[in-house]
């Protein structure tokens, strides 16, 4: 019992650190700062000692007895997979964030929700039942909405879209809060679909722990038996998958990602890199194996992970294509991450195709890995190259490489990586998915993502190069006559993105060594005789697997050499005119303009014509109907109004006022103390239930 509260000090540590730093921020900004800090280390260590040391198991205490509910945190190998790759990340970027963040406003708010963010992520991947993910789930939503918009004066070097930039009348310039409330609205479409879906289960399995779920569908009348009895199993399976589209960014769902980027470097790094879209990855990937199983049974399988892999591939491509023709740094790596979420969703609907479940899911996993190392070391780099240049448009860059040479290798390191150039991580799980593609008789999806392939390749070195090579930029030789020298960052930001670019190279290196061992413990996850995956392997010869990955490495390679002529070998100037493709791939497919005539134009529009029709419509004809009878009775009801309902109303209304004149003084408006007030209740009600409930 004494181990297993490690595993719930993982994620309690965090939010304990949220709770406190505004205490902290009393004493001191620097005791503030630290304390910030070391809280994410000791949740980083506590992940890497409950790997080491606690025996796999679902530690559970009493939450609702009433309904057989209990909280939980699940030691398994998927749980501290995940766990230890949020919180060491996540570490390394809050290093960032102290010199980042260094005299900016608001840093004990950013500081209060990184650490609450952090501590729901953890949540998200360590409770061992779907209610309490659910909590996490919404938690690092909550959180995203705050850091994404954390500067809500809405300065205008902070917004994203070049300025009048407009799609079909509708203007693609976004502010941090109009940026912050279009993430939070679009990942709650997923979570309505989501959560009908989780209480959809629970109505028919009576519980919401995973593995129980598992272990009904080895008996008669499972809540997998009764669901497809009625119809409900593939759409309930569908709708849970909604979540994870949501909040990965996945198409139709995807457009809240690229104007996300209002968010500080560090938040774009913590959020859009290493942990927030990888949540709906890792929930497909610990129900998924759940669905493979309860749809089997039905022989609907490929009805459901071929969604998922259609859903990736396509998903994949369309970023991938914005990202090609992208004027801002920060955008193009937004598209980046959404598409190379696509090559991981693709990775776990493969899985469900193909002969081999955990070849398709380990490589989905291990892309997930190695993603998020060079990712969030692009993003770290990027920031400071924002900062440097004090733009974010990369045609206002150029030739920075001389003067930031430490900067530049990272930002090449970890754009090899994510190219999927040998020996980088990134060459290793890319091409893993895409021979598990072509090897599963899937070559549709194959093609697509090898023409992702090539496309990650020409926008790689197009960023690359006209940021940081060629002459600088008419905005940089301005910059540097005022005396605004580019130059390397401190250490405290320098080190975190170097290290990540490094530890990208070394995990390429060092993967044929871990790469067995790894997918061996991740694989002990499902070794329960529950789990009944497709035994066989989609086998091919060395020649085969050599010529896989020889082609998707010479596809990359020509759409990088594409660019360099074009970007690197000639100063790019942002020009407006556009040929036909290059303003389609620009203005996003239309799909965001789309969006917003459909969804919100159209909504408001809808709603207007409603209103003017009842107001006028029915209030007019109420009035033409029964006015007269009205008439007739107001005369009689005047002495009632007067000496009854008007004295009564008085009466009500001193009361009403004074008990808000109290109540007003309960209220701060300071969002903050709402926020710590709900934290305390929930440490509260965590301490109640550890020590008490489990105690009886």
């Amino acid at each position: 019992m004494a181990s297993s509260v490690l595993a719930w000090l993982i994620w309690i540590t965090p939010l304990v650190g949220a709770l406190l730093t505004p205490i902290f921020a009393k004493l001191h900004s620097r005791v503030r700062d630290v304390a910030a800090v070391g809280f994410t280390f000791v949740a980083a260590v506590l992940a890497t000692i409950t790997a080491l040391t606690v025996s796999a198991g679902d530690y559970t205490v009493a939450w609702i007895p009433s309904l057989s509910i209990t909280a939980g945190v699940l030691v398994d190998p998927l749980s501290l997979f995940m766990a230890n790759i949020v919180a060491w990340i996540s570490l390394l970027i809050m290093i960032y964030s102290v010199g980042y963040m260094k005299g900016e406003f608001g840093l004990t708010r950013y500081w209060f929700f990184m650490n609450l963010f952090i501590g729901n992520m953890l949540l998200l991947v360590l409770a061992d039942n779907l209610l309490m993910m659910f909590f996490g789930w919404e938690g690092v939503g909550l959180c995203s909405y705050a850091l994404i918009g954390h500067f809500y004066r809405d300065e205008p070097q902070y917004w994203v879209g070049s300025p009048g930039d407009k799609a079909l009348g509708i203007s693609e310039e976004y502010s941090p809060t109009k940026a912050a409330m279009k993430a939070f609205v679009m990942t709650r479409i997923g979570d309505i679909a989501l959560l009908i879906a989780i209480f959809l289960i629970f109505a028919f399995a009576r519980t919401f722990n995973y593995n129980l779920l598992v272990a009904q569908l080895g008996r008669s009348g499972s809540w997998a038996a009764n669901l497809a009895r009625l119809g409900l199993l593939l759409p309930t399976a569908l709708l849970f998958f909604g979540g994870p589209i949501g909040k990965s960014a996945q198409f139709p769902l995807q457009e809240w990602l690229p104007d996300a980027m209002t968010g500080p470097a560090s938040v774009s790094a913590l959020i859009h890199a290493a942990t927030m879209v990888k949540a709906g990855v890792f929930l497909t990937g610990r129900m998924g194996p759940v669905f493979f199983i309860a749809l089997s049974q039905f022989n609907q399988v490929s009805q459901f992970f071929g969604v998922i892999a259609w859903v990736g591939a396509f998903t994949a491509l369309l970023a991938a294509s914005q990202a090609a023709v992208a004027r801002e740094i920060k955008k193009v790596l937004a598209y980046s991450t959404v598409s190379q979420i696509g090559y991981m969703m693709l990775a776990l609907g493969i899985a469900g195709l193909s002969a081999n479940f955990l070849a398709g899911y380990t490589a989905g996993l291990f892309h997930l890995l190695s993603h998020a190392v060079f990712k969030a070391s692009l993003f770290l780099a990027a920031g400071w190259v924002l900062h440097v240049a004090e733009s974010r448009f990369m045609d206002e860059m150029g030739g920075l490489a001389k003067a930031m040479k430490l900067t530049s290798a990272s930002m090449l390191l970890a754009g090899l990586s994510l190219m999927g150039i040998p020996p980088f991580s990134g060459f290793w799980t890319k091409d893993a998915i895409l021979s598990l593609s072509f090897l599963g008789g899937q070559y549709i999806l194959y093609g697509l993502a090898l023409i992702t392939a090539f496309i990650t390749g020409f926008y790689t070195v197009r960023m690359l190069g006209i940021t940081l090579a060629g002459k600088p930029s008419k905005h940089v030789e301005d910059l540097t006559e005022s005396g605004k020298h580019p130059h390397e960052a401190g250490l405290t930001m320098l080190i975190p993105y170097l290290l990540l670019a490094v530890g990208s190279l070394g995990l390429g290196l060092a993967y044929p060594l871990y790469s067995g061992p790894l997918t061996a413990y991740v694989a002990s996850t499902f070794s329960s005789t529950v789990y009944k995956f497709p035994a066989a392997i989609s086998s091919a010869s060395g020649l085969t697997d050599l010529l896989l990955l020889s082609v998707s490495t010479i596809v990359a390679l020509v759409g990088g050499e594409i660019a360099y002529l074009l970007y690197v070998r000639k100063n790019y100037v942002f020009k407006t005119e556009m040929n036909p493709i290059q303003r389609f791939l620009y203005k996003r497919w239309y799909l965001d303009a789309i969006y917003y005539k459909v969804f919100v134009s159209g909504l408001l529009a809808a709603s207007r014509g409603l209103y003017t029709y009842v107001e006028q419509g029915i209030w007019n004809r109420l009035n033409n109907t029964i006015g007269r009878d009205i008439m007739n009775y107001s005369r009689a009801s005047d002495q009632l109004d007067t000496q009854v309902v008007d004295r009564a109303a008085n009466e009500v209304a001193s009361y009403g006022s004074r008990l808000s004149n109290l109540l007003r003084k309960l209220q701060s408006g300071v969002t903050e103390q709402y926020v710590i007030a709900f934290a305390i209740g929930i440490i509260l009600l965590l301490a109640y239930m550890l020590f008490f409930v489990g105690a009886a």
